[in-house]
Formats: structure tokens, C-alpha cells, sequence
């Protein structure tokens, strides 16, 4: 640690910090445990120098400080900085931000977890943003076609497909059998309700 205070330091005014700064910065990010005062004062000395862009990066470097933001209660801190970092690894930055907004929605309302569809209904209301998905996110719905095909079939035929007529309904529908199998589960249970 004191290494890289002293390395940050001498290195200030540089136009780019050296790699090897940059890298033992993502290295002791990921060793510092979330909530030390240790991985405080190490996200204050890098967020507070002119150079911050480039440890913005570091994945290391980004989850410590979303943890460090979120341990503070500091969401729309650790939201903005989510929206500005370069890191390649989109996934994990998407996990990171939905993080955020489960704990802030834990917060509000006085709870130590969400269920599975207060989780659901919380990424619904909070989609990440273009920075962090420019392709968006994975749309896990099936196309307008693919559904008039299985209503039509619901409809006109049967509701509870036997296993050939859902193998036949796979293949016309580019879906998997299991595929076909749950979605007439699930309109059968929407029915009833």
C-alpha cells in the first residue's frame, strides 16, 4: 500500500500513469477486503487524482470502488461511475449495477434480501445504461411470430400438446421442445388466473 501511495504521488503529473501502477492498483483492490479502511483510503487517493480515467479500466479497481460507494450509501455515486468507466468486462459491470439497485431497494425497504421477483421487478425498473449494454440487454421474450404460432396452436388445437404435436411445434418454431413444454405450461397457468 505504501508502495503504490508513494508510486501515485510521484507519478501525478504524468500524462499517463505506468502500467505497473495501474496494475498494482487492480492487485491490491482485489486483495483489500469491501469494507476495510484500507480499500477506503486506496479508492480516495485514486479517485482524487487527475489521472482516475485510467484506473477506471480495472475491473478490480471499478468493483472496489462500487463497494466502497455502496458501503457509504453512495448509489448514485457508484451508478455515475459505472456509467463512466472503459472496462471491457460488460457483464460483470451489469452485474455490478444491478447490485447497486438490489441493495438500495434492500435498504428502503429495511430488508437483508429480495426475493427473486422483487430482484426481477428492480432490473425491470432500473435497466443499465447504453455505456454499459450498447447492444442492450438480452430480450428473453419470444418473437411476435413464434407466439401467434403457439396461441393459434393453443387455440385452435389443444392447450396441452401431447409430446409429438410439441416436437412438431419445436421445429416449426425454431424453439426446443423443453421450450414449448414450459411456455404451454405457463399459458395454461395464466388461464387460470
Amino acid at each position: 500500500m505504501k508502495q503504490f501511495m508513494a508510486m501515485l504521488e510521484k507519478n501525478e503529473n504524468e500524462h499517463r500513469p505506468p502500467t505497473k501502477l495501474l496494475d498494482l492498483a487492480g492487485q491490491l483492490c482485489q486483495e483489500l477486503q469491501s469494507s476495510s479502511p484500507s480499500l477506503e483510503k486506496l479508492v480516495e487517493a485514486m479517485m482524487g487524482c487527475k489521472n482516475k480515467r485510467y484506473f477506471l479500466t480495472n475491473i478490480h479497481v471499478i468493483r472496489a470502488c462500487v463497494s466502497v460507494h455502496i458501503h457509504k450509501g453512495q448509489y448514485d455515486a457508484a451508478c455515475r461511475l459505472l456509467e463512466n468507466c472503459k472496462a471491457e468486462e460488460k457483464q460483470e459491470l451489469v452485474q455490478l449495477w444491478q447490485e447497486i439497485h438490489y441493495r438500495k431497494l434492500m435498504e428502503k425497504n429495511q430488508t437483508d434480501f429480495l426475493t427473486s421477483l422483487q430482484k426481477f421487478r428492480c432490473r425491470r425498473r432500473n435497466p443499465p445504461p447504453i455505456s454499459l449494454c450498447p447492444d442492450g440487454l438480452k430480450n428473453r421474450n419470444y418473437s411476435e411470430e413464434v407466439r401467434q404460432h403457439l396461441y393459434r396452436f393453443a387455440a385452435e388445437v389443444t392447450a396441452n400438446p401431447d409430446k409429438k404435436q410439441r416436437e412438431r411445434l419445436a421445429q416449426d418454431t425454431n424453439l426446443q421442445p423443453t421450450q414449448v413444454y414450459n411456455w404451454f405450461a405457463n399459458y395454461r397457468r395464466r388461464r387460470k388466473s
